[in-house]
């Protein structure tokens, strides 16, 4: 049997004024009330930078402009049948005032602030290296 293929994950780092937008899950989703970066699954066929533009409209009404990749890596989750892989892109332009459509909250903090929220588990490694590496941030 062939092993299944990398789930594909997008996430933006939404940032503006030196702070970036984390969003906190709704109390009766997966992985309820941690904290991730918005964005989302790849649909088959479709390019990440499209999806995570689509997840972006659909979650906080924003149209963006997709900027460079600034992280990629693989994680499995305890319990799941394939791993997941991560794709963080950096966001600084975007129309519109961020709405929140999908989440229990969203807001702004510093990321020097963020390994101090509870965020699932396969954002956490690079949670840590935006909090201290400064060559991640524009």
């Amino acid at each position: 049997m062939q092993p299944q293929s990398p789930l594909l994950v997008v996430a933006a780092v939404i940032e503006l004024d030196g702070r970036i937008l984390i969003g906190q899950r709704k109390p009766d989703s997966k992985h309820a009330l941690k904290w991730e970066f918005p964005g989302g699954k790849v649909e088959d066929g479709e390019d990440p930078r499209d999806a995570l533009q689509r997840e972006l409209r659909e979650e906080l009404a924003i149209e963006a402009v997709i900027g460079e990749q600034i992280d990629a890596y693989e994680f499995r989750y305890p319990g799941a049948s394939r791993s997941t892989a991560l794709l963080f892109f950096r966001v600084t332009e975007f129309a519109g005032e961020p709405q929140n459509l999908d989440f229990a909250q969203i807001l702004w903090d510093t990321s020097a602030a963020l390994p101090g929220y509870d965020f699932l588990e396969g954002d956490l490694a690079f949670v840590e290296r935006l909090a201290t590496r400064p060559e991640l941030h524009p």
